[in-house]
Formats: C-alpha cells, sequence, structure tokens
C-alpha cells in the first residue's frame, strides 16, 4: 500500500467510527422495538373492545392493560370479565410480555391445560385463572414462580391433586384452590409458605387428615377447607396460631372431641380467633364451659355435627358473638334458658334448627339482643306462642315452624316486623284461630299445616310467596284479586274449604308468579282464561276440585311449565295436540281421573323431560303412540330433577340479604297398586300410567326403548296382541301392570331379566304357555297370572306336561263382564220369579183343567228321568268290570 493511500485511510476512520455511533440504536429506539412487540402481543389476543385502529396505537391506554410509568413496558394484564377474548386457548404471545407481573385471565371458557409457558413469566407476582374451565394437573412449571403473593386457580375443573411444589412458592400470602374437583390429600410441604395470610382449599374432594406442618403457617388469618373429605382431628398446633382469626372446616369428615383442642390453647389465640365454623363434620361431645376463653369469637358454627350432652350456660358470657349456629345437632332433653343468653348483647343471628332443644324462657324475659335472623325449627318453644319474640323489633326473617305451639297468633306479632322485606314460617305447628282482618306487610309468609279458619287475609303489595296450605280457611278465594302485589311469585291455598269459583285476574301477575297451587279444596267452574298470561309459571295444581270444560287453550302461553296437575276433576274434551310442543321442558303431567276423551295425540311425544305421565281413569280411546321412545328422559340415562321442586329467592337491599324458599311439588300417585302422595321423592319415579281407559291396539315395540323407566301401568283396556317380546329391556322396571286387557300369546321369557321387578300383574287376559323361569317372577303370588287362557308352570302349577292346562279353579276370561251380567242376572231372577209365580203358578192355581195338565207332565217327567238314571247306571257298571 503506498503511502498516500494509507493516509487517506487514516482519515476515513474518524468519519467511519461517527458514521457506525450514528448508526447504533439508542436507549429509546429499543424501548420503541419492546413496545411495538408487546402490542403486538397484545393484538393477537384478539381483543375486540379494544378499539378501531387508531385506538390500537397505544396499548398502555386499552381496558385491562397497565403499563410502568417509568420504563413504559406492559406490566400489568387483567382481563376477567373483557369482553371479546379468543376462546379455546392461552395465547403463546404472553411470552412477549417479559415485565409482566400481574395476569389475570378469570371467567373466560379456555377449556384447555394449563401452559406450561406461563412458568417462564417469572416476574409474575399475581396469577389469577379462576373460573375459566381449565382443566389438570397444575404443570409443575408454575414452581418457577418464585415471586407470586396471589395464585387462584378457583372454580375450574383441574380434576388432579394439589402439587407439592406450592409449598416452594413461599412468597404467597393469598392461595385459592377452591372449587376445583382436587383429590387425593393436602401435602404437607403447604407449611413452609409461612407469609400465608389466606388459605381456601373448600369444595374440593380432598382426603386425608389436616396436615401437622399447618401449625407454621404463623401469618394466617383464614383457612378455608369446608366441603372437603377430610378426617380425623384438628391438629393442637393450629390453635397456638396468634393470627388465626377464621377457621372454616365445614362438611368434613372431621370427628372426635370438637373442643378437645381449648385445654392446650395458648392465650394469643383466646384473644384473636373471631371466626369459627365447623359445621356439617362428624364432632362428638358437649359444647362445654372452655368455649367462653374464645373472648373475641364473633361467629360461632357448629352446626351438622354430632354433638349431643349439654350445652353450658357459659356461652352467656361471650359478649362479642354476632352469629351462634348450633343447628342440626342432637340435643335432646336439653333445656335453654335466660343464661344461656345473659351477655349476649351483640347477637344478630340464632340458628338451632332441628336440635329439639327446649327453650323455656319466663314469660316477661327481655332478651339483651336484637336479632335479625331467627332459626328455632322443630325446637321446642310450645304449647304458648313464645313471648320473648315480642321485643325483637329488628327482624328480618323467622322460621319457628314446628315447633309444637298450640295457641293463637297475638295480634302484636304482626307489629313486630316494622318494614316489609322479611319472612316469616309458623308451619307444623297447631296453630288456631284467624289472621288479623288489616294488611299483613311480609314478603315471604308460611302458615301451612296448622289449624286456621276463616277467610282469606289481606295481604300488601310486598308479598312474594304465601303458603296457607292445609289448614281450615274457607269462603271464596275471589279475594285474591285484593292482593296488590305485583311481584307475587308463590300461592298455595291447597288442602282447605275454600269454594266457589277461580276469578279471572291473573293477568296481574304474568311476569311473576312462578307456582299456584289450589289443590284439593271445593272449587268449581271452569279454569280461567287469564291463568295462561302466567309466562314465567312453572308450577300450577288444581287437583281434586270439580273443575269441568275443556283443557284451556290459554295455557299453551306457559312454555315454562315443570308441573302440571289437573287430576282428580271433571274436565272433559280432546288433549290438546300443542301440548308436546308448548310444555316441552314438562317434568310431571297428571290428568288422572277426568272425563278426557279422544285419542292420545302422537305430539304428546315432544315432552322430552317427562318423568311422570298419568292419563289414567278417563275415556281415552284408540292406540298407544309409536313414538314414545322420544322420551328422553326415560330412554337414556341422563341427570334428571330428582327433587322437583322451584327455588324463589329474592335479594334485600340495602342490607344485601337474600331470602331463599325452596318450594317442593307434592302430587297423588298410583304407586304399586297404592295411590299415595309423594313430595321430595317425586323425582325419584320415571312413570307412565294410562290405565282405565279404552285404548286398542298393541303395545308398540318403541315403549321397550324407555330403558330408565321405572313404573309402567296400562291395565284395564283393550290392548290386544301379543307382550313385546323386548320388553325384558326396561331393565330398570320396579312396576308392571298389563291386567284386564286382551293380551294373548305367551309371557316373553325376557321378563325374567328384569331384577328388580317388585310388583306384576297380567291377570286377565288370554295368555297361554309356560310362565318363564327366573326368581324373580317365581316368587310372585299366582294371582298374578289368574284368569288367564292356559297358563302353566310355578307359581301357577308345578309343572308344565304336554300341553299347557287350565289352572284348577280359574273361571274364564271376561270375569269383570260377567260379574255385571250376574248381578243383573239375579236381579232380573228375582223380578222373573214373582212375574212366573203370578203369571203361571198363579193360573195353575185358578184353572182346574191346566192344573191336571201341569201334574200329568211332571209325572211323565219324573219316570222319563228314571229310566235314563237306571239305563245310564248299567252302562258305567259294565265300563268297569270290562
Amino acid at each position: 500500500m503506498s503511502g498516500d493511500n494509507y493516509s487517506i485511510h487514516l482519515l476515513l476512520v474518524p468519519f467511519l467510527a461517527l458514521v457506525l455511533f450514528l448508526q447504533k440504536p439508542t436507549k429509546a429506539d429499543v424501548l420503541v422495538q419492546y413496545k411495538e412487540s408487546e402490542r403486538q402481543a397484545l393484538l393477537d389476543l384478539g381483543i375486540s373492545s379494544w378499539g378501531s385502529e387508531n385506538d390500537k396505537r397505544d396499548c398502555c391506554t386499552w381496558i385491562g392493560v397497565e403499563c410502568s410509568n417509568s420504563t413504559g413496558h406492559v406490566v400489568k394484564l387483567d382481563l376477567s370479565g373483557v369482553v371479546g377474548f379468543v376462546e379455546g386457548t392461552i395465547s403463546p404471545s404472553l411470552l412477549k410480555l417479559r415485565y409482566l407481573n400481574h395476569l389475570d385471565l378469570s371467567f373466560f371458557n379456555f377449556s384447555c391445560r394449563i401452559p406450561e409457558f406461563i412458568g417462564s413469566l417469572t416476574e409474575l407476582t399475581y396469577l389469577a385463572l379462576s373460573n375459566s374451565h381449565i382443566i389438570g394437573p397444575i404443570p409443575s412449571q408454575l414452581g418457577n414462580l418464585l415471586r407470586l403473593v396471589t395464585l387462584d386457580l378457583s372454580s375450574n375443573p383441574l380434576g388432579s391433586s394439589i402439587p407439592e411444589f406450592i409449598g416452594s412458592l413461599t412468597k404467597l400470602t393469598y392461595l385459592d384452590l377452591s372449587e376445583s374437583q382436587l383429590t387425593g390429600p393436602i401435602p404437607s410441604q403447604l407449611g413452609n409458605l409461612s407469609r400465608l395470610v389466606t388459605l381456601d382449599l373448600s369444595s374440593n374432594q380432598l382426603t386425608g387428615s389436616i396436615p401437622e406442618t399447618f401449625g407454621n403457617l404463623v401469618a394466617i388469618r383464614e383457612i378455608t377447607l369446608s366441603r372437603n373429605l377430610l378426617q380425623g382431628g384438628i391438629p393442637l398446633l393450629l390453635w397456638n396460631i396468634c393470627s388465626l382469626h377464621s377457621l372454616d372446616l365445614q362438611s368434613n369428615n372431621l370427628g372426635g372431641d370438637v373442643f378437645g383442642f381449648l385445654q392446650s390453647t395458648s392465650l394469643c389465640t383466646t384473644h384473636s380467633l373471631e371466626n369459627l365454623d365447623l359445621t356439617e363434620n362428624q364432632f362428638t361431645g358437649s359444647v362445654p364451659d372452655e368455649i367462653t376463653k374464645l373472648s373475641s369469637l364473633q361467629v360461632l358454627g357448629l352446626g351438622y355435627n354430632r354433638l349431643n350432652g349439654t350445652i353450658s350456660q357459659g356461652m352467656g358470657q361471650m359478649s362479642n358473638l354476632t352469629t351462634l349456629k348450633l343447628a342440626g345437632n342432637s340435643f335432646d332433653k336439653v333445656v335453654i334458658s335466660e343464661a344461656h343468653f345473659s351477655n349476649l348483647r351483640n347477637l344478630r343471628e340464632l340458628d338451632l334448627s332441628d336440635t329439639c332443644l327446649s327453650l323455656k324462657f319466663k314469660s316477661d324475659w327481655i332478651p339483651p339482643f336484637q336479632l335479625r335472623l331467627i332459626f328455632l325449627r322443630s325446637c321446642k318453644l310450645g304449647p304458648l306462642f313464645p313471648q320473648w319474640l315480642r321485643s325483637q323489633n329488628a327482624c328480618f326473617e323467622i322460621d319457628i315452624s314446628a315447633a309444637e305451639i298450640s295457641d293463637s297468633i297475638p295480634s302484636w306479632f304482626w307489629n313486630v316486623f316494622s318494614f316489609p322485606t322479611c319472612s316469616v314460617n309458623l308451619s307444623f305447628n297447631q296453630i288456631s284461630g284467624t289472621l288479623p282482618s288489616n294488611r299483613i306487610a311480609i314478603l315471604f309468609l308460611d302458615l301451612s299445616s296448622n289449624n286456621l279458619t276463616g277467610p282469606l287475609p289481606q295481604m300488601t303489595n310486598w308479598l312474594s310467596t304465601l303458603n296457607l296450605s292445609k289448614n281450615k280457611f274457607s269462603g271464596s278465594i275471589k279475594s285474591i284479586c285484593n292482593i296488590p302485589a305485583k311481584l307475587l311469585k308463590l300461592l298455595d291455598l291447597s288442602n282447605n274449604l275454600f269454594s266457589g269459583v277461580i276469578p279471572d285476574c291473573f293477568a296481574r301477575w304474568r311476569l311473576s308468579l312462578k307456582a299456584l297451587n289450589l289443590a284439593e279444596n271445593n272449587l268449581s267452574g271452569s279454569i280461567p282464561r287469564s291463568i295462561g298470561s302466567l309466562r314465567m309459571l312453572r308450577m300450577l295444581s288444581l287437583r281434586s276440585n270439580s273443575f269441568s270444560g275443556p283443557f284451556p287453550s290459554s295455557l299453551g302461553n306457559c312454555f315454562m311449565l315443570e308441573f302440571l296437575d289437573f287430576s282428580d276433576n271433571k274436565l272433559s274434551g280432546n288433549i290438546p295436540e300443542w301440548i308436546g310442543e308448548s310444555f316441552s321442558i314438562l317434568i310431571f303431567l297428571s290428568l288422572q281421573n277426568n272425563q278426557f276423551n279422544g285419542t292420545i295425540p302422537h305430539q304428546i311425544c315432544g315432552l322430552n323431560n317427562i318423568q311422570i305421565l298419568d292419563l289414567s281413569v278417563n275415556k281415552l280411546s284408540g292406540t298407544l303412540p309409536r313414538c314414545l321412545n322420544k322420551f328422553t328422559s326415560m330412554a337414556q340415562d341422563v341427570n334428571l330433577s330428582r327433587t322437583i321442586e322451584h327455588r324463589i329467592s329474592r335479594k334485600m337491599d340495602p342490607n344485601a340479604f337474600s331470602i331463599d324458599v325452596n318450594y317442593v311439588d307434592e302430587a297423588l300417585f298410583t304407586w304399586k297398586g297404592k295411590k299415595q302422595k309423594y313430595a321430595r321423592i317425586l323425582g325419584l319415579l320415571l312413570a307412565i300410567d294410562l290405565s282405565n281407559n279404552r285404548l286398542t291396539g298393541e303395545i308398540p315395540e318403541e315403549l321397550t326403548s324407555l330403558r330408565q323407566l321405572v313404573a309402567l301401568n296400562l291395565s284395564r283396556n283393550f290392548l290386544s296382541g301379543k307382550i313385546p317380546w323386548k320388553i325384558g329391556q326396561l331393565r330398570q322396571l320396579q312396576s308392571l301392570d298389563l291386567s284386564r286387557n286382551n293380551f294373548s300369546g305367551s309371557i316373553p321369557s325376557s321378563l325374567s331379566e328384569i331384577t328388580f321387578l317388585s310388583t306384576l300383574d297380567l291377570s286377565y287376559n288370554y295368555l297361554s304357555g309356560k310362565i318363564p323361569t327366573g326368581t324373580q317372577i317365581q316368587l310372585f303370588d299366582p294371582s298374578t297370572f289368574s284368569h288367564n287362557h292356559a297358563l302353566c308352570g310355578p307359581p301357577v302349577t308345578p309343572n308344565c306336561s304336554g300341553s299347557a292346562e287350565t289352572p284348577q279353579g280359574q273361571p274364564r276370561r271376561g270375569q269383570d263382564d260377567f260379574d255385571e251380567f250376574r248381578k243383573w242376572f239375579y236381579a232380573g231372577m228375582g223380578l222373573g220369579f214373582i212375574v212366573g209365580f203370578w203369571g203361571i203358578c198363579g193360573a195353575l192355581l185358578f184353572k182346574r183343567s191346566w192344573r191336571h195338565a201341569y201334574f200329568r207332565f211332571l209325572d211323565d217327567m219324573k219316570d222319563w228321568l228314571y229310566v235314563r238314571f237306571v239305563l245310564q247306571k248299567a252302562r258305567l257298571e259294565r265300563r268297569i268290570r270290562t
């Protein structure tokens, strides 16, 4: 290289260095690149609510996105409830958010596993994926998130065990894995979470015992382990945690002496524990004096255990107690007195339901508390009405049902409730007398199963549910039109003495009324058209009255009906064809014992959810619909409404209280030959009853597809043909009645395969041949097969020798018609005797020539019979000798 060129290169060096320096990206350039990468990563999530392209330029302004003020990086992503998230997967583009420390993807429908790449977001301090339909198991990569302070995976179908690595996330202060279908034991490693403040593992299927290491959770304030399958006792170390404010262990199998731990309870626990909920376990023993050591206790829940024995009067000294729940234990013969409540001035909720406790207070006792919630169901308060309730002017809800009260309701009781936002349940007592004539300002009123009399009471427009069933109220029900309530949801006036017609004023409740029960009264007339305007109606029962006229066509507008009972009335006409379309969610239908005629419309097969169909004791004719296999609830193993009930609730403002009323439908149904009343177990029956009609034709083979059917009654019709050979497919059948029809042929051998069959009646048919062998069939009484053409074999005859023989002593088919004929025959004989005596014998008595001819005829007949007898006897003797 020449010197000149060398000099030129030396001069270019500074210039090139300057160019390279100017081309090097600045810190600002790098930040722009990162922000663009993060923006693109967020766009890949596909959130539609982030607006137009102009709005999408600065991702830090988007809903649910938060950036650092100093660096501008995305540090928080909270998309819980944000509209437009792409469902089905969690995008790996989240990995580009390297500085993310808060991630909340709750309330989406991912339906996938927790992606392993989330374990690479090591800056995370907050992770929430609750209610997102993610499935387990929890990936081990989450163990890399050592900065996590909050982990919420609740309300997901994880269906796995709690991984041990969670115990290595030592910075956790909040851990919620509730309602996640978790199984197996609680790992002892969770005891390493010394900073944990809140732990919620409730509503899972966890087993085993509570780890002893939980005693190391020195910062814990709230532990919720309710509704699991935990067993054993409560570790004593748990009671030495000075920070513990709330312990919820309800609905487990924890057993032993419930307060054994109190003997070793430290002083700091005594002053710190505020909430102790041990309901629905298996604790035993008494409630002792030691409980008073928990001087800071505000909530004590010991309900639904196996506690018995005594309840210490020292409980009356727990002055901070606001809630006391002892319901569902066995304190029979235990008496509660004023001393048990002497210093409970802060008590607001008292639940002693189903304990058999006897509450014996002086008539002039004034409690130190003002209760808002009073639950004393099945306690012994009577026979007089409890006077101490007069002082409870802040009462919001009261249940003193089945309390052995046989007094009348004092007038002051209706003035206790100063605001119309309360529930009163006085049912299942022996309360007598009448109700006040002035309007009753109560939201939920249940006075059922008492001895109350008089007309309907006057109600205010706050009324939501009214249950006066099983009393002795009388008179007209026209006054229901005076109920001004626009939010009436339940009206039950059944089992009373009401009479007259139903007023046509139901349109006022067209968007509120859910249940209407007027069964078992003396009501008559036609069903008013306005009932069809009740668009929210789910339950309608008019059973056991004297209603007449056709099936109301307006009822086709009640698409929400689940329960319909018109049985035991005088309704007539055809069953409407629209019934299957309009009542597509109907579960129970009974038109039993009316005067309906015509055929069973094939549209009835649209009742896909039907569980009980009773059209018995009518005048229905024609053949059975061949589409009965469309009854999905009877044909397939699906989740059924085992208890036919309706939940009626209302949220209260401003106190955020909620009152729930579960109304259970009640119906009469013929089961195993007996007509019985069913309520809570009604939904356990899957039954069809078409008996006592005029049906003809054969049983369609499609009926044998109803493999979940429990009861089938087709008796007392004119059905013919053979019993379907595949009837053995009805494996769940417990009751089968095909009696008093025209069935012929042999009994299908598959019938012996129905192992649950406990009631069978095939009598009064034309069946023949050998009875199928099977342990179940041979145990039935012979009357099960009586009055057939030619059946043989056990239990009717010992065996079948040669051809089938008619069992001895069985009259021929058609016994019902023969019996009816015999009644008229004997009646005719009596009348014929009288006419014959005076018409013939009387003539012989007064006509001499006729009398001589008559006796000559008798002498000739006698001689002829004698000769025939002698000849027949001689032939018989010769036959014996030969």
